[in-house]
């Protein structure tokens, strides 16, 4: 705009005083920092839902995704289910992809009630694998042991079985003429912490039972072995409130024809070796039916092995099933820790003592929770001045038989 007389003819500061506020900017310093913001708020705002991100520039964790381990084709597994029903579904057993040859399963401790992650393999890749370290193992007599579609199993061989090649050593003269106990710590093989120190900690004429879980079982088998324990393998079997309770994968079941649950028992067998029998993994429901108990004693037997029954279950068919078999056998008296307190353990173990001196023979089985192995060692140091012999499992199978 042109400038008009009055203007020319004030006073030069008037002059630049009007000029200062005709081209005055139309807003302040704070206004133009809003003005900036709102701008980049817009142009961020137009990248986050035009740009590639869908999530607009959130942090973002990838994680590599491997598909499901194929257990066995859908030949093998259509013959292995029972006519016209499917195995019902765990719920408190979740499985979980890992890798190719592995399985992660939640396993409920027997003894404590608490689960545990375990890494377990699965498929014929793992089973090779565990075949190779059965055969590896030392004091394994490869003798007695048979392919099967797993791995390694136990077989009799040469007139030698394994209930007797892997038995513990022991005074058994010496048993025959006193009264003796046999301890059972069972549940091994899942945390290798508690298994190493039932195996550390107790003296070996304890018998320490396994099960098949855990990420290489035949190592802690091993060294149980080592430190001249006898051990057992415990086979999952079906309780009674299955499948809100699981034992684990391949849990021989009571809707499984013979033919499926012999396949489940050699793929369990097949975990590792050198032990001198079976027993019982839970299973109330399993060892009262007779139809289905009656192939896998059939089998333990042909195979040379003994078999402990946990007690758990009051009707049983285990008893009879092996004396028909001649097979070695005991059934657990009570456990030892039910209550898991050093007094309640220290009462169990003076009523197994007082049952020895009764009966002649007296078998307990108990947990490795801290404070049972802590009690049943204080208790086994002076056993023997109290005239009872503490004897392997094996021992006292073959006492109560002879007797």
């Amino acid at each position: 705009m042109a400038e008009t007389a009055d203007d020319l003819s004030a006073p030069l500061g008037q002059q630049t005083a009007r000029r200062k506020r005709r081209f005055r900017l139309p807003f302040t310093g704070i206004q133009a920092l809003a003005v900036l913001l709102g701008l980049f708020l817009a142009v961020f705002a137009g990248f986050a839902i035009f740009g590639d991100n869908p999530l607009g520039g959130e942090p973002v964790a990838r994680i590599a995704l491997r598909p499901p381990a194929t257990l066995a084709d859908p030949g093998e597994k259509a013959a292995l289910a029972p006519s016209g029903a499917a195995e019902p579904a765990a719920k408190s057993v979740a499985s979980q992809a890992a890798p190719a040859d592995q399985k992660t399963v939640t396993i409920i401790d027997g003894s404590s009630g608490k689960r545990q992650d375990v890494v377990i393999g699965s498929g014929d890749a793992a089973d090779t694998a565990g075949s190779d370290k059965a055969t590896a193992m030392a004091g394994v007599d490869p003798r007695l042991l048979e392919k099967s579609r797993y791995g390694m199993i136990p077989v009799v061989s040469d007139g030698l079985k394994p209930f007797t090649v892997y038995a513990a050593e022991a005074d058994r003269a010496k048993a025959a003429k006193m009264p003796v106990v046999s301890i059972v710590i069972a549940g091994l093989g899942v945390g290798a912490a508690k298994t190493t120190d039932a195996i550390m900690k107790l003296p070996s004429a304890v018998t320490l039972a396994f099960t098949p879980y855990g990420s290489d079982p035949s190592k802690l088998a091993e060294r149980a072995r080592a430190q001249r324990h006898e051990i057992l393998l415990q086979i999952p079997m079906e309780p009674f409130d299955y499948p809100d309770n699981d034992p684990g994968p391949q849990t021989l079941l009571t809707t499984l024809s013979a033919d499926a649950n012999l396949d489940r028992l050699h793929w369990h067998l097949s975990r590792f070796q050198g032990y001198v029998g079976i027993a019982n993994f839970m299973g109330a429901r399993f060892v009262v039916t007779d139809p289905v108990m009656q192939p896998i004693m059939r089998e333990a037997a042909k195979r040379g092995l003994g078999y402990l029954d946990d007690g758990s279950a009051p009707r049983s068919t285990a008893p009879a099933l092996a004396a028909a078999q001649a097979m070695p056998f005991a059934k657990a008296d009570f456990v030892i820790d039910a209550v898991p307190t050093a007094g309640e353990i220290d009462r169990a173990l003076a009523k197994l003592e007082n049952l020895a001196r009764d009966r002649g023979t007296a078998v307990g089985v108990a947990s490795a929770l801290p404070v049972s192995i802590e009690r049943i060692g204080v208790w086994i140091k002076a056993l023997e001045s109290r005239g009872i012999m503490l004897v392997p499992l094996t021992t006292a199978m073959l006492k109560s038989k002879s007797g």
